[in-house]
């Protein structure tokens, strides 16, 4: 990465913005439709303090689904491997993020912690005597431990929350009657309430080099199986494909965000809010692409 040169950097982010009007922005959360379908922001953080970034770096966003790899590695410190997942899978899901159909296949119990059912069977193992302060102990720890600046978005939640979603109901319901939750009603609040912590392009580098390095409030081994995740499960129907022709361990979010690892060299975070038929940042992909098939960032040498 620190191969990269300010003028590469510049090309292929031009490059990407002319794919930001292929993407279609969410409508089931009312406030990310009103997202500017330009806008297209890049962060790259490394391991030897170079820093670069493009495009526009001063929006701000909900993290929305990236935050769920850090919800993961949140508890894996907090509880262990062994208690997180005999509450939730790691193997991948050939169906949409939200599939109930992949939930009641499974038998009520989530298949991997990239998926809504996982994610939200993890909220429900978040200390905290309520959403707010479930949200808001995970929000301390990444801000605390990565220096970022994250914040809660409130009138995000306001928009998530004025819309019923019914396929989230529904997981809840299930994940509850299999034994894999309690209290659905706080731990379906406190899933929508870390999905609105938000930040700028450098918030989610920062928590990014979290998987990158070794760092002393992390166990090197939680950040093995977070980044393994990511890889196999972090985008969805397209994570087999992205592995193969980019090979980075990837999450992204509907609000457009997608988080990056090069392990041992550093992250890259992006946000443009177009979105593929996946619900993949169709532009961010893209530069992500560029980045990592020109500068040999594959995992897989």
């Amino acid at each position: 990465m620190n191969s990269l040169t300010p003028a590469q950097l510049e090309t292929w982010v031009m490059q990407a913005k002319m794919h930001t009007q292929e993407g279609k922005l969410p409508n089931y959360i009312p406030l990310l439709a009103q997202a500017n379908p330009n806008w297209l922001a890049v962060q790259i953080q490394t391991v030897t303090g170079q820093n670069y970034n493009a495009g526009d770096i001063h929006c701000t966003f909900p993290l929305m689904s990236v935050v769920k790899p850090f919800i993961l590695l949140f508890l894996l410190q907090q509880l262990g491997a062994e208690i997180v997942f005999s509450h939730v899978g790691m193997k991948p899901s050939d169906l949409p993020f939200n599939s109930l159909t992949q939930l009641i296949a499974d038998k009520g119990f989530p298949r991997n912690p990239t998926i809504n059912s996982g994610a939200i069977a993890l909220c429900s193992l978040l200390p905290g005597i309520n959403a707010f302060s479930r949200c808001e102990n995970l929000r301390l720890w990444l801000n605390q431990t990565a220096g970022c600046q994250l914040v809660l978005d409130n009138q995000m939640l306001d928009s998530v929350r004025s819309l019923p979603n019914d396929r989230n109901l529904a997981i809840t319901r299930l994940l509850t009657k299999s034994g894999n939750i309690h209290s659905p009603e706080t731990t379906l609040d406190a899933y929508n309430h870390v999905c609105c912590l938000a930040g700028t392009v450098a918030d989610l580098a920062r928590i990014g080099m979290l998987l990158v390095q070794a760092h002393d409030a992390i166990a090197p081994q939680n950040c093995r199986i977070v980044n393994a995740i990511m890889t196999t499960c972090g985008l969805y129907q397209a994570s087999a494909r992205f592995a193969v022709e980019v090979g980075l361990p990837t999450k992204s979010g509907v609000s457009g965000a997608i988080l990056s690892i090069v392990p041992t060299q550093g992250a890259i975070a992006c946000y443009s809010p177009g979105l593929d038929e996946t619900g993949n940042s169709k532009a961010s992909i893209f530069l992500i692409q560029q980045l990592a098939q020109n500068l040999n960032l594959s995992i897989f040498g």
